[in-house]
């Protein structure tokens, strides 16, 4: 009689076996899927991070091209006629200008690489939010993106733009150096796409 109500007990536990299987399966797949774009993060910032000192190197050479044209300038300065002052003037400028668009991309870069991982840490806390707040035989789910986002702020992270909110989605800066705001959020100053030409 032991025996029947042992076997009985062991063909009831085995039964949910498959479903358990399979949802464990899925859930391991779905962790695949989640660790898949984390993984290629470091690789994403290396690279971003190689760009940003390339484009130091490139500055950095620059500022050098700019003092060797304005020693020259300075030191010959009364031998040199209108027309050559004017071409190492030019020059001078255009290598400014070369620099300022290496400052730009460098701080686009930097706003994309911000903005990587500020997408991933968003993924993370809604994956630890959903996580906490699922029962172990309940499925993934119960948490809406809303929840997600009513999570407390870094009370360390800057703030940005009239609203006095942190930096998120699309942002232009101001090129006044007097102004203290600097980043502003496009849907704060009208802006629906970023603007044409240089910027």
């Amino acid at each position: 009689m032991a025996a029947g109500m042992y076997l009985e007990h062991y063909l009831d536990s085995i039964e949910n076996l498959p479903f358990e299987l399979q949802r464990n399966f899925q859930l391991m797949r779905d962790l695949d899927q989640r660790t898949e774009g984390i993984e290629n993060l470091p690789f994403e910032l290396q690279r971003n991070f190689q760009l940003m000192r390339d484009l130091d190197q490139r500055t950095e050479d620059m500022k050098g091209e700019i003092d060797g044209l304005a020693t020259e300038y300075t030191a010959n300065a009364r031998t040199l006629s209108s027309e050559q002052k004017l071409s190492l003037l030019r020059q001078i400028q255009e290598s400014y200008t070369k620099c300022k668009e290496f400052g730009d991309d460098k701080v686009q870069l930097a706003m994309q690489t911000y903005e990587m991982v500020d997408k991933h840490i968003r993924r993370l806390d809604t994956d630890l939010a959903r996580t906490e707040y699922s029962a172990p035989a309940v499925t993934f789910g119960n948490v809406h993106p809303s929840d997600v986002l009513d999570m407390p702020v870094d009370p360390n992270e800057p703030t940005y733009c009239l609203c006095h909110q942190v930096s998120y989605g699309e942002m232009i800066g101001c090129d006044n150096p007097d102004c203290s705001i600097e980043w502003f959020h496009f849907a704060c100053v009208g802006l629906t796409t970023k603007p044409r030409g240089k910027w």
